[in-house]
Parts: structure tokens; C-alpha cells; sequence
């Protein structure tokens, strides 16, 4: 893998901006700065899609990468989309989900969109503050006679409670799908996610570890499903004139498709840069009171995509002063996913009891940091980075 040359900082951690000295890192370093596996491949498979003149309309990097994106995930069908808010918003109605679906409030706003933008009613449920994923019993708690759906999410690379949710949905005859955008490559109890559930949705955006520019993918062991989210991806079309279902313009490109097949390809150096990068933060942070950084189960395997640090009351410093002073150094880290969907202004005139529901949710987002990773960041870049936050805490 041919990865970016990192950016270098261009002074030590001591001197902080914020204190009047110029930003610790000329350019910004951002947390989903893209990955590109290998540069001079990808240019040769546009030169190849140019020479074709198959631009789009399902053409044959798109199977290809279908293929070889079932393979990886050990399902029998991937259905690849233009982006995967899309291929929430067609797996949800392929389901035919009504009424009311549950789904976190700790997550990336698309996942709550997906479901109001279909005229159904997301209903938020609270997360277990151990792993930033869907709490079972809150979900129970939540269920109405309106309820047909719940929407898992797996976050930051580690699994949502697959059996639990899986059984919660069988006992109250509900559907149970998962937005797994930041769950690529990752496995629960060795099993490869992209077979929980009816189905499971991919993010391939270019903040992901596996970009294929801008894309999503809906993944499925069902064959009638999967035969509706096709259809549905292209108008409802099956041969050029003959129009049988509801449909979309959903669409992967062509130039999508072989940035997703060269990033695929490359996809163990992306692992490997990540969990490089992980192991340097924990260094880095290790020993700084109330800073803890979220682990990774070693006995499954794991994508290290997001690095995400917790700050504590007993830190020297609170969550937001750490973004502004790492801001100020031009690192930009993040409040993911803060402050919840439910405290965004469309959910909260709709719902504004709901955070009587979701202390856990509350909690969590008022102590989340993300951190920037992978191929752009170097070991020394993570060690000013860690730098900064140590000045910031007091621990100098």
C-alpha cells in the first residue's frame, strides 16, 4: 500500500498556540482525512472506465466490487448505492417498515433522517455507556404497538449486542436492520459483520477507512431483499422498458466503484495504519487522570477506524476546552456525536421528553473526543497531539 506522506508538526506541544505561538501543525489534520490505497492503481482503472465510455448505470466495476464485497463479508448479497443514506432509506422501506422505528440517539444524524424522511416516526432509544451501543433494555422499554423496526448501529468499529437485540426483536415480531457505516471488516463472536439482522448498511464515504469516494451498500443474506433493493436502486427497472417496482436513482458510478475496489484491495495496511495509530494514542494517553481511551476486543478482528478518547470529571481540563485547544494547534478533533439526534432542532420540537429517556446518551456525548487517524497521521504527529492534550490536563 502506498499511503500519503503525514504531515509534521512544526514545533513541540509546549509552546501552544493558545498562548500566542503559531498552531503546532501548519496544515490542519482532520479525523476522516481520506485514505487512497494506492494512488497510481486507482488512475489506471479510470483510464480503463474512460476508454470503456461506461460511466454508469450498473456497470462492471460495480459488479465487481459487489462480488468481491460479499466475498469479504460472507454474505450472499451486497447491493451497492450512491451513498448510504440512500441505501438506509431503500433497505427501510425494502423492509416495509411503518409506523414507528427505534433507533439510537447516538449516532450520525443520517440514521435518524432515514427513517423521518420515509414519513415514519424514529423513536430514540437509550445506549449503554460501557459501549456507545443501543442498551436492549431501553429499546424494550420503548416499544409501542406502532413499533415494526429497530435499526441497530455499530459504532466505532466495535458491535452493537447482535443476540440481544436479535432476540428482542423475534420476541415482539419487529424487523431488525443495522447501520454498520463504521463496522467494515469487523467481526462479533468471529463472525463477519454484514449477516446480523435482515440487513446491514455500509458506509463507503470519504471519511471512512474504506472509501470508495462517496457510497454505501446495503448487505444481505436474503434473496427477496436484495432482488427489491436492486430494483429500487435504478427506478424500479428490470430490462430497458419494463418498470415493476418503486424505485430511485440510486446508482453507484463507475469511478465510485474502482476507488472502493483499490481501497478493498489495500484494505489489511488500512487496518494495520489504524491499529498502529491506536496503539500510539493509548501511549500517548496513558496515565492522564480522567482521560480514557476506548479499547478494542482483541479476540475479534477489528478496524480501528475511529480513535475516541472519553474526558472525565477528573481530567484537568473538560471535553470542549480540549477541541478548542487542539483546534488551535489545527487539529481538528471532534464532538462526535454530540449533542445526540434527539437535542438537534427537527427531533427536538418533535420530541422534547425524550431526554427523560436517555441519560446514558447524555452522558456519553458531553464526554466524547475523536481524534484524527489514519494514513495522513503519522506516530509523531500522535505524539504532539497527545502533547497538547497532556499541557491542556495539567500534566506536563
Amino acid at each position: 500500500m502506498r499511503a500519503e506522506t503525514p504531515r509534521k508538526p512544526v514545533q513541540g506541544p509546549a509552546d501552544l498556540a493558545i498562548n500566542g505561538a503559531p498552531p503546532a501543525f501548519a496544515e490542519p489534520l482532520h479525523v476522516g482525512r481520506p485514505n487512497v490505497a494506492d494512488r497510481e492503481l486507482y488512475l489506471a482503472k479510470i483510464e480503463a472506465m474512460l476508454d470503456s465510455g461506461w460511466l454508469t448505470n450498473n456497470g462492471p466495476m460495480v459488479h465487481e466490487f459487489e462480488a468481491r464485497l460479499a466475498e469479504s463479508l460472507d454474505v450472499k448479497h451486497v447491493v451497492v448505492v450512491c451513498n448510504a443514506t440512500i441505501a438506509l432509506e431503500i433497505a427501510i422501506r425494502a423492509l416495509g417498515l411503518t409506523g414507528e422505528v427505534i433507533v439510537p440517539s447516538y449516532t450520525f444524524i443520517a440514521t435518524a433522517h432515514a427513517v423521518y424522511w420515509q414519513g415514519l416516526t424514529p423513536v430514540f432509544a437509550d445506549i449503554d455507556p460501557a459501549t456507545h451501543c443501543l442498551d436492549p433494555a431501553s429499546v424494550e422499554r420503548m416499544i409501542t404497538p406502532r413499533t415494526t423496526g429497530i435499526i441497530g448501529v455499530h459504532l466505532w468499529g466495535r458491535t452493537a449486542p447482535t443476540e440481544a437485540l436479535q432476540a428482542l426483536a423475534d420476541r415482539h415480531g419487529l424487523k431488525l436492520m443495522y447501520d454498520a457505516a463504521h463496522a467494515f471488516g469487523v467481526t462479533r463472536g468471529g463472525r463477519r459483520v454484514g449477516g446480523f439482522g435482515s440487513c446491514e448498511v455500509f458506509s463507503f464515504h470519504a471519511t471512512k477507512f474504506l472509501n470508495s469516494l462517496e457510497g454505501g451498500a446495503v448487505a444481505t443474506n436474503d434473496d427477496e431483499l436484495a432482488q427489491a433493493l436492486r430494483l429500487m436502486r435504478n427506478f424500479g427497472f428490470v430490462g430497458y422498458d419494463d418498470v415493476i417496482h418503486p424505485g430511485t436513482n440510486g446508482k453507484m458510478v463507475e469511478a465510485c466503484a474502482a476507488m472502493g475496489l483499490v481501497n478493498l484491495a489495500g484494505i489489511d495496511g488500512l487496518i494495520e495504519t489504524n491499529a498502529r495509530n491506536h496503539a500510539a494514542y493509548g501511549r500517548g494517553l496513558e496515565g492522564i487522570p480522567g482521560v480514557s481511551l476506548l479499547t478494542f476486543d482483541p479476540a475479534e478482528r477489528n478496524n480501528f477506524q475511529y480513535v475516541v478518547a472519553e474526558i472525565g470529571p477528573e481530567a484537568g481540563a473538560t471535553r470542549d476546552a480540549l477541541v478548542e485547544a487542539l483546534n488551535a494547534e489545527n487539529v481538528l478533533a471532534r464532538k462526535y456525536f454530540w449533542p445526540g439526534c434527539h437535542r438537534m432542532k427537527p427531533y427536538r420540537d418533535l420530541f422534547p421528553w425524550a431526554d427523560v429517556h436517555l441519560p446514558a446518551t447524555n452522558q456519553v456525548a458531553a464526554r466524547v473526543l475523536v481524534l484524527p487517524t489514519g494514513s495522513s497521521v503519522s506516530e509523531d504527529d500522535i505524539a504532539a497531539i497527545c502533547g497538547v492534550i497532556r499541557v491542556r490536563c495539567g500534566q506536563r
